[in-house]
Parts: C-alpha cells; structure tokens; sequence
C-alpha cells in the first residue's frame, strides 16, 4: 500500500512540473506605455520562423486571475492552447495580458446588494473612455499587429467572464480588426451590437450561472442578431459560472474559430 501511494505522489509532481513546464512556453513579456505596465505572455508557433504570418489570438483572463504577477492569467485557457493537436494544426501566435487588481478590462459598472460579498449585478456603459487596463490593452494590440509576424486576416479575440466583458469592448473600439471573437460568460450593452457586427461571434454561457448571469449574454445574442451580425450561442443547462470548461471542450470550437477570415 505504502509502494503504491509513493508511485502515485510521484506521478503527481510528475504532472504538476510537466504542466509548469508547458506553461513556461508562455514567454514573459511587459508592454510598458506612460508609465502603465501592461504584463503578459506569449505563445509562439512550433518551429517558429519570423519571415512568415500568422493568426493572432489575445485571451482576456477573468477577475480572478487579475493582478501583476504575469502567472494567473495562465489558469483557464492557456492549456487548451498548448495541446499538440491544436499547434500542429493552428499555427499561431497566442496572446495572454494581464489585468491589474485595482481595474477591468471593460468600464462595466458592478454593484451588490445586502454586502459587498452579496449578489452581483452588472450594469454596461455602452460608451464613455476606456478603463486604464482597456486603454494599456488597446496600445498592446496596436504594437502587436505593427511588431509581430501577424496575419491580419486571422486576428481574434476572446476571453472569460470579466475577460468576455472585455471582449466586447475590445472589438467595440476595434471594429475592423478581428475576424472573430469569443465571449464566455460575458456580456455588454445591446446597444453597442451595430459596433460588433464586423466581427464574427461565438457566445457561450452556463443557466446555472449565479455570478454573471445568463441574460446577459442572452440579450447580446439578440442584439447581434438584430444588427444582422454573425453569431451563434451556445448555452448548458447543468453550468454554472464556469461555463469555459464545457466552451474549450466544444469539438468544433478551434476549428472554427481559425476558419474566420476578414
């Protein structure tokens, strides 16, 4: 018995330092711009070769991995984008900023009711200036598209809760860039649906979801449609807010998103 659990805890922090070290070919990277710094990571294609053009991809992390650490943003995402099918398939150059603690990717107002802890609600400001995090991420999607390799006819977006929040903005405040976008329990104003129709859409959201509520991706879906933009949504009855496990375990979800061209 005692054989067998040493066999299995090695084969534990065999695991841990494999996916460390898949992780770590994320390269680090500071975007530094008036003083604000931006971090974020870097995946590159296999056999990497500066002369040719590649798809471009940004991923906009969640609240919870926000911070200056350069590390967290990692946790959702960075894994589905590591996988050998995907690289030997999907050549591309992958994106991952990181937001600071004290911001949003996107000036979404957010309120509680009973105690700070208590039931969330999000109210989307369908104009206005962006937020210090968007206005540095805005700068960096600028300097990749003039510094890297890019193809941009294959540029995309996406991201997660607070990131599919940001996603969103992203593509508000830059309607001719992405050829598609992905939002995973996010959301925005309807009225800001005219400004994202350029951009072809995949929403995703868990009915379960008790933090950032469906309807919210609900009533994007809607107004796209009525703005005559491309879009599809899938919903899972059984999710809660992490609605992004069951989204990268979608079959035909890299392949569709690498088939977008603009």
């Amino acid at each position: 018995m005692q054989k067998i659990f040493t066999c299995f805890t090695i084969f534990f922090f065999f695991l841990l330092e494999v996916q460390a070290q898949d992780k770590a070919l994320f390269e680090k990277h500071w975007f530094i711009q008036s003083g604000d710094t931006l971090p974020y990571r870097v995946l590159f294609p296999k056999d990497y070769d500066n002369t040719k053009r590649y798809p471009l991809v940004f991923f906009l992390h969640g609240r919870g991995e926000s911070g200056n650490d350069n590390e967290k943003q990692l946790t959702h995402g960075a894994s589905l984008f590591l996988r050998d099918s995907l690289r030997n398939s999907y050549p591309a150059i992958i994106i991952f900023p990181q937001c600071p603690a004290n911001n949003y990717w996107s000036n979404v107002i957010n309120s509680t009711s009973g105690s700070s802890t208590g039931k969330r609600t999000f109210y989307f400001v369908e104009g206005g200036e962006p937020s210090p995090a968007m206005r540095s991420l805005l700068s960096l999607v600028d300097h990749v598209l003039t510094q890297y390799p890019v193809n941009k006819q294959q540029v995309y977006v996406g991201g997660l809760s607070m990131g599919g929040m940001g996603t969103f903005e992203l593509v508000r405040r830059k309607p001719r860039v992405f050829a598609a976008a992905f939002a995973i329990c996010g959301g925005a104003h309807p009225g800001t649906a005219r400004q994202l129709r350029k951009t072809n859409w995949w929403l995703f959201h868990g009915m379960k979801d008790d933090v950032v509520l469906p309807a919210y991706t609900q009533q994007m879906e809607a107004a796209l449609k009525k703005a005559k933009g491309i879009v599809r949504a899938t919903y899972y009855p059984n999710a809660n807010h992490n609605s992004w496990d069951p989204a990268f375990a979608e079959p035909a979800f890299m392949q569709w998103l690498f088939s977008n061209k603009k």
